[in-house]
């Protein structure tokens, strides 16, 4: 069975940086696009970043972009997400997603993770 498991998160200041980590299994990881979704309390998911399943081509929310840097290891299945100089409203639930195909240009998922808090606070 497919399994997504996120890791990382974790209180830290405003300007700080984190590093997500999201282990995959049950399917054939490097055939298909990841991405990264978060939901805030009370609001709606917001994608935050996609990658495809060559790991080549990356797409950004504007909220994120420039600070944010998503990333795949293959051979070890793993998909990560590095944020810097991060903000109060980065505060969220982190979720890693399988996308449907291997391109990465859709925000249709069949497959979430557990999710990992991230709080964004002085």
């Amino acid at each position: 069975e497919v399994q997504l498991v996120e890791s990382g998160g974790g209180l830290v200041q405003p300007g700080g940086s984190l590093r997500l980590s999201c282990t995959a299994s049950g399917f054939t990881f490097s055939s298909y696009a990841m991405a990264w979704v978060r939901q805030a309390p009370g609001k709606g998911p917001e994608w935050v970043s996609s990658i495809n399943s060559g790991g080549g081509g990356t797409s950004y929310a504007d909220s994120v972009k420039g600070r944010f840097t998503v990333s795949r290891d293959n051979a070890k299945n793993m998909l990560y997400l590095q944020m810097n100089n991060l903000k109060p409203g980065d505060t969220a639930v982190y979720y890693c997603a399988k996308d449907l195909g291997g391109l990465g240009q859709t925000a249709e998922y069949d497959y979430w993770g557990q999710g990992t808090q991230v709080t964004v606070s002085s």
